[in-house]
């Protein structure tokens, strides 16, 4: 198979990218703009694979896009490319509409034009969070079919890429399928996220910094489990259709930063030997910040088969010794890209 995939240089796209390649033996052309958050070394593994191709090109750059797709002829496109930190999104709303929105919109026209003259059968999956449905009560669950109802500009613009996506699949009878999925996390998540940076911060012997009181609680769910239920989306997805991905694990934002303590406190003692629960400390809530997400994910399960394999004790625990022995990967994008200070403050 032929896939092309946006924001391959991501966290879960270089993820993605690296079983397409290494496991499952498809050719891949990674299309990133290599904004901040991508980083091209993700990918090293396939520097001299024959298999795989990388072009820095921006999605919202119509003539390139359509360049690409007519030379690649892709079987599938996987798109992940987005601007995803909602701190982000609140200090820059701009650049969230530009490439969420935008950016959807120019590889839906120019994947049209590229299906008016192939034959081939041909899948657009449309990779998004559960952050559009907005927020959860103590109760309850998102489905499928649950209202949209974002509360950040990112949620916002995501939520308006995934009604362009469905709106292409009702009036051109475009062949797309939407995935929304639960907080990821994993090998090579950039480390503004809540894992990586209290891990950073844990090994510095910097404060744990907890939004409000600790108790907003998310659906964690491990990278290599998403990355195969979007592969069994592509195999096995009905066009049209919308399924959701979480990974069965709510947890409140302070009972995952006790975790990280405790399990480092056992891998990497600190020197004074105290622990490392001693660093938590609890700053000003972030701006509209969403109490709970859960997702339901009967529907893939049952129609298509596909359920998470890591608990998050085996997740977060293969997630803390992949940054513990690659160091060298975040300390660089601490000196380059980002020296953890808080953003999105109103």
């Amino acid at each position: 198979m032929k896939i092309l995939v946006t924001g391959g240089c991501g966290f879960i796209g270089s993820n993605y990218i690296l079983r397409q390649v290494l496991h499952n033996n498809n050719k891949v052309l990674n299309i990133d703009k290599l904004t901040y958050a991508g980083n091209i070394e993700n990918l090293d593994r396939l520097k001299n694979n024959s298999k795989y191709k990388f072009k820095n090109i921006d999605i919202c750059d119509g003539k390139s896009i359509s360049n690409l797709i007519a030379l690649f002829k892709p079987d599938a496109i996987v798109h992940f490319a987005a601007e995803s930190h909602v701190d982000r999104s609140i200090e820059n709303p701009m650049d969230f509409i530009n490439t969420n929105i935008l950016g959807t919109a120019n590889l839906l026209h120019q994947s049209m034009n590229y299906l008016k003259n192939n034959m081939n059968k041909f899948k657009f999956i449309h990779v998004s969070t559960d952050e559009v449905f907005g927020s959860l009560s103590k109760e309850g669950l998102f489905t499928e079919k649950t209202s949209y109802d974002p509360s950040s500009p990112y949620s916002a613009s995501k939520a308006s890429s995934d009604h362009l996506v469905r709106s292409w699949n009702r009036t051109y009878n475009f062949p797309s399928i939407i995935t929304n999925c639960s907080n990821n996390y994993g090998p090579y998540q950039f480390p503004e996220k809540l894992i990586p940076l209290m891990l950073a911060n844990c090994i510095d012997e910097k404060p744990l910094p907890i939004y409000g009181k600790g108790n907003n609680i998310r659906d964690w769910l491990f990278v290599e489990d998403h990355c195969l239920a979007i592969d069994n989306v592509l195999d096995n997805g009905v066009i049209g259709e919308t399924y959701n991905i979480g990974g069965n694990n709510e947890i409140t934002n302070l009972d995952i930063v006790k975790k990280i303590c405790i399990i480092l406190d056992d891998l990497k003692p600190r020197k004074d030997n105290a622990s490392y629960l001693d660093l938590i400390s609890f700053v000003t809530d972030r701006p509209g910040h969403d109490f709970r997400y859960a997702i339901d994910s009967s529907k893939i399960k049952k129609q298509l088969g596909w359920q998470p394999e890591e608990t998050f004790n085996s997740g977060i625990l293969k997630t803390i010794k992949w940054y513990l022995e690659n160091e060298g990967w975040w300390r660089k994008i601490q000196k380059k890209t980002y020296n953890q200070t808080r953003l999105g403050l109103t």
